[in-house]
C-alpha cells in the first residue's frame, strides 16, 4: 500500500479511529491492532512477503531470550563474551537474517558477477539465476530486527517478553517500508507502556504528513519525468540537458526519500510514536561528512555503531581508520541494490570523505549553516554549491543502469554543449519553481524538524492557507500514485 495511494487515504484514518476509541482501554489489544493492520499495509503488496517478515520477526524474538538464557555470568567480560554461548545465538541469528537479505537481493548480482568474470578467461558457466521477487522493504526490516539482537547481545537492552509487542516493533506499518530505521532501544519500549492521545503532536502529524506529501507528489514526482526522458536519452542530448536531468534527478530522490520519511514520522505522531529523524536538510551541507550526517541518517548512524565502531572506529591508528571509513562507505552503497553502480556510489563519496578525515575537518561542520544571519555568506553559498555538485555527480551513477552508462552520462555531460541553454530548460519551467519553492521553504524552516513547523504563525487564516495551497497544488500537479524509489531497497 502506498502513502500517496487513495487505499491508504481510507486506510489511514479507520486505522485510526479504531486505535484510539476502540482498542485504547487494553494495550495489548491495541498492539495485536498494530500488528494486524501493519501486517495488512505490507500483504497489500504480496501476502507472500509476510511469511518472510514473520520468520525474520520470530527469529529475532527467539534469539533475543536465548542470548539471555545462555550468557555464562552476568559480567562478562569483552573477553568472554566472544565465542560463548549467547555469542554463537548471536552470530546465527545474524547470519539467518544476512542470508536471507542476501539470498533475496543479491543471489543473482553475484551470479552474473562471477559468470562475467571468469568469460574475461574464456571460461563458460551455466548457472542460472532465479526469478527472485524481491519484497518490499526488506533492507529496513531485517536491520531493524538485527539491531535489537545485537543491542540485547551487548546488554544496552532487556530482551523483549512479548511476542505481540515485539512484532509490533519490526513491522510497524508507517516506517516499516522504507525506513527510518528505528533501534529497538528506541522504538520497542513504546510497545510496552500505554499511549495517550496528544492533540498538538497529531496536529503536527498531519503537518509533516502533508509537507512530505508535496514534496513526494508536486517535486518529487514532476522532476521524475525530466530525469527519466534525459536519462533514457542520453545520446541524444546536449551537455546542459545532462547537467539538468542530473539535477533533477537530485531533487527527485530527495523529494521521494524525505517526503516518504515525513509521512512516516507524521503518520507515528498519530498514534502516539516519535520515530528518529531521518532527513536533516542535507543540500544545504557545506561539505560531504556534513552532507552524510544529514542524509539518511537513520542508515548512516546504523552503520556507524553497528560496522564502523566494532571495526575500531577512530580509535584505529590512520590505516585501519582508513579503511573503516571506506568499508562503511562500500557496504552501504552496497546496501542500497544489487548492482555495481552502487558500489560505485557508495566508494565515490567514500573518497570525498577522505580528505576531511585525513584533516581532521570531518567534525567542523556540526551546527545549522548561518545560525544567527537568513542569508548565507559568500563562503557559505560557495561551500554549499561546491557540496551539492559533488553530490549531483554522484547521484549520476547511482542512477544510472550500468557503469558504463554512467560512464557515457559524464562524459556526453562535460562537453563544450555543457554552457548551451538547453530546450529542456524552457520546457522544465514550472518543475524548477516547485524546487525553488521546496527549498525556499527549507531553508526558512532549517532550524525545524520539517517544513511545515508553523507555530510562530500565529494567524491561523494565514496557516489555513498554507494548508490549501499545499492541497491544491497536490491535486493539480501531483503525479498520481508513483512508488517510492527507495522500495526498491
Amino acid at each position: 500500500m502506498l502513502f500517496n495511494s487513495l487505499e491508504f487515504a481510507v486506510f489511514l484514518p479507520i486505522v485510526f479511529l479504531l486505535y484510539w476509541f476502540v482498542f485504547n482501554s487494553n494495550l495489548k489489544w491495541q498492539n495485536l491492532f498494530i500488528v494486524c493492520v501493519s501486517y495488512i499495509f505490507y500483504g497489500w503488496w504480496d501476502w507472500r512477503f509476510l511469511l518472510l517478515i514473520g520468520f525474520t520477526s520470530v527469529c529475532s524474538f527467539v534469539a533475543g531470550q536465548l542470548i539471555v538464557r545462555f550468557r555464562t555470568d552476568n559480567f562478562e567480560s569483552r573477553s568472554t563474551m566472544r565465542f560463548s554461548p549467547s555469542w554463537y545465538v548471536s552470530a546465527i541469528n545474524i547470519l539467518i537474517n544476512v542470508l536471507l537479505l542476501a539470498g533475496f537481493k543479491y543471489y543473482n548480482f553475484f551470479v552474473d558477477s562471477f559468470i562475467e568474470a571468469f568469460r574475461l578467461f574464456g571460461k563458460e558457466f551455466d548457472i542460472h539465476t532465479m526469478k527472485v521477487i524481491l519484497p518490499v522493504g526488506i533492507s529496513f526490516y531485517t536491520f531493524q530486527a538485527l539491531s535489537y539482537s545485537i543491542d540485547v547481545y551487548r546488554r544496552k537492552l532487556q530482551p523483549a517478553t512479548n511476542l505481540i509487542s515485539f512484532l509490533a516493533y519490526v513491522s510497524f506499518f508507517p516506517q516499516l517500508v522504507a525506513g527510518p530505521i528505528e533501534r529497538a532501544t528506541n522504538l520497542l519500549p513504546h510497545f510496552d507502556r500505554k499511549r495517550t492521545f496528544d492533540s498538538d503532536k497529531a496536529v503536527d502529524g498531519m503537518r509533516q504528513i502533508l509537507w512530505g506529501l508535496f514534496k513526494k507528489m508536486v517535486v518529487a514526482d514532476t522532476c521524475a519525468i525530466y530525469a527519466n526522458q534525459v536519462f533514457d536519452g542520453v545520446g541524444y542530448q546536449s551537455g546542459s540537458a545532462l547537467l539538468l536531468g542530473a539535477l533533477f534527478f537530485a531533487f527527485q530522490i530527495y523529494g521521494d526519500f524525505s517526503g516518504y520519511s515525513d509521512i512516516a514520522i507524521g503518520t507515528a505522531r498519530l498514534f502516539g510514536f516519535s520515530l528518529m529523524r531521518n532527513f536533516n536538510y542535507p543540500y544545504f551541507s557545506r561539505d560531504i561528512a556534513e552532507f552524510w550526517r544529514r542524509w539518511h541518517i537513520s542508515l548512516s548512524t546504523w552503520f556507524r555503531d553497528y560496522v564502523y565502531i566494532p571495526m575500531g572506529g577512530s580509535r584505529s591508528n590512520l590505516l585501519f581508520n582508513i579503511r573503516n571509513t571506506l568499508t562503511v562507505f562500500v557496504v552501504s552503497g552496497f546496501w542500497h541494490g544489487a548492482n555495481w553502480t552502487f558500489l560505485a556510489w557508495g566508494s565515490y563519496h567514500g573518497l570525498l570523505f577522505l580528505p576531511l578525515l585525513l584533516l581532521k575537518k570531518n567534525r567542523r561542520f556540526t551546527d545549522v549553516v548561518a545560525v544567527d544571519r537568513f542569508f548565507p555568506s559568500g563562503k557559505e553559498i560557495f561551500q554549499m554549491l561546491s557540496t551539492f555538485f559533488l553530490v549531483l555527480l554522484g547521484w549520476i551513477f547511482f542512477r544510472s543502469k550500468n557503469i558504463n552508462a554512467a560512464v557515457q552520462y559524464l562524459n556526453a555531460m562535460f562537453t563544450g554543449s555543457l554552457f548551451e541553454i538547453p530546450d529542456l530548460f524552457y520546457l522544465s519551467t514550472k518543475c524548477m519553481l516547485f524546487i525553488l519553492f521546496m527549498l525556499t521553504v527549507e531553508w526558512v524552516q532549517r532550524f525545524e524538524l520539517h517544513g511545515l513547523v508553523l507555530q510562530k504563525i500565529k494567524s491561523r487564516i494565514w496557516r489555513w492557507s498554507i494548508y490549501l495551497f499545499l492541497l491544491m497544488a497536490i491535486f493539480l500537479f501531483g503525479g498520481g500514485e508513483e512508488t517510492f524509489i527507495y522500495f526498491q531497497f
